[in-house]
Parts: C-alpha cells; sequence; structure tokens
C-alpha cells in the first residue's frame, strides 16, 4: 500500500477534512494525553488495542469499546515485516469507513514501527500520541435515498396546486442543494438534493402529462 503524503503536525491533520484521523496512542500516555483524544474523537471512532493491561487502562479513559487485535502485543524480537503488518491491521479497519476516526493503543515499540510504516515522512509529535492522515475522497451520494426522496418529493409536488407553488417547492430544494454544494464536509448531501430535486420534476412533469392527455371522463 502506498503511504500517505507528510504531514508536520496533528492540529494540520484535524482540520483537512478530506483525510481520515489515524490517533496512534502509546499504551504509556498520561490519562491528560487521553482524555485530549477522548475529547477530539468523532462520532463512531473505532479502537484497537493492544490485549495488555495498559492499553486497557488507556481504552478506559477513552470510555469506547475496543477492538482487541493480537497483532497489537508487543513482542521481545519483532519480526521484519512487523511495522507492516501493522499496518495493513489499521489500514483494513480505517478502510471499513473513511468517515470515521481509529484509534490504535499498543506499546511504545509497537506504535514507532506502526508509523514508520502508515506515515513515513510525518513529524512525530513528540508525546504519547501521534495523529497521522490517510487521503481520502469526497463522501459518496446515496444514490438510492436520493431517488426514494425524489420519486416521494415529486409526487407529493403534484398534488400541490397552483403550478407555481409546484416550481417554488422545487425550487427550494434546489437553492438548498447548491448551498450545501459549497460546504465540503456537507456536498453530498447537496447533490443528493440537487439528484432528488430533478428527479421530482421529472415526475411531476410525468404526472402532468398524463393527466393533459388522459382528462377526467375519458
Amino acid at each position: 500500500m502506498e503511504a500517505p503524503p507528510p504531514l508536520t503536525a496533528p492540529d494540520i491533520v484535524a482540520t483537512v477534512p478530506d483525510h481520515q484521523r489515524i490517533l496512534v496512542v502509546s499504551s504509556t500516555a498520561e490519562d491528560a494525553e487521553v482524555f485530549g483524544v477522548r475529547d477530539g474523537l468523532r462520532r463512531g471512532a473505532v479502537v484497537i488495542a493492544a490485549p495488555t493491561a495498559e492499553a486497557a487502562r488507556v481504552v478506559r479513559v477513552l470510555a469506547v469499546e475496543p477492538q482487541v487485535e493480537l497483532l497489537l502485543a508487543p513482542v521481545t524480537v519483532p519480526d521484519v515485516d512487523r511495522g507492516h503488518r501493522l499496518d495493513e491491521l489499521v489500514r483494513r479497519h480505517a478502510l471499513r469507513d473513511r468517515f470515521r476516526d481509529v484509534v490504535v493503543v499498543t506499546d511504545p515499540a509497537s506504535a514507532a514501527l506502526l508509523l514508520q510504516v502508515l506515515a513515513p515522512g510525518q513529524v512525530r509529535s513528540g508525546g504519547a500520541v501521534t495523529v497521522v492522515g490517510l487521503p481520502r475522497g469526497e463522501r459518496p451520494v446515496a444514490v438510492r435515498r436520493a431517488i426514494a426522496s425524489g420519486l416521494v418529493l415529486g409526487i407529493a409536488a403534484s398534488a400541490v396546486e397552483p403550478l407555481v407553488s409546484i416550481l417554488v417547492l422545487l425550487g427550494a430544494v434546489t437553492f438548498v442543494g447548491l448551498g450545501l454544494l459549497l460546504v465540503l464536509r456537507w456536498r453530498h448531501v447537496g447533490r443528493e438534493l440537487l439528484l432528488a430535486a430533478a428527479i421530482a420534476f421529472g415526475v411531476v412533469l410525468a404526472m402532468v402529462a398524463g393527466s393533459a392527455r388522459f382528462p377526467d371522463g375519458w
């Protein structure tokens, strides 16, 4: 796997929306450092931890249910490929959902090996917590939900009278969608609304054309 481009400080990663945060926490971290990690975690974060008492202490402070991984356990003499195997483990968890934080709790030696492969060009923070940013694409549009919403919106709009009210309703959805395109974090929602509005407009046209072709009384 290709390593991400180097980032020089954890605060850069925290403010870049097109990077997934990987927080590597040493099992020797002080409670104050762990509290800082906990307070900055986004909802839905996953924590993978070594099966040790030290890692369990850190996890208790994080107050997040961990996934214990045997590979993160400390070893006396590490294999030559240990860093790459740790990297593969972390990336496997990260790829399950590119829009959640991943916290890795392990011993200092394993953390150092992991960081050498995960982010070889990144400057270490100097503390027990290092934040790595993995590049990712934008959040995908929920196409099925957009189609369903567009059909419902189109059917509902077709029941509105007069015609100008339909245009106002669809125009409002389109306007909100265009506005959300300017906000990177909500851009996928904006695209979803625009798709739903386009589908709704097509449904309205189809229903109006059908009613004109088969008027009441036929």
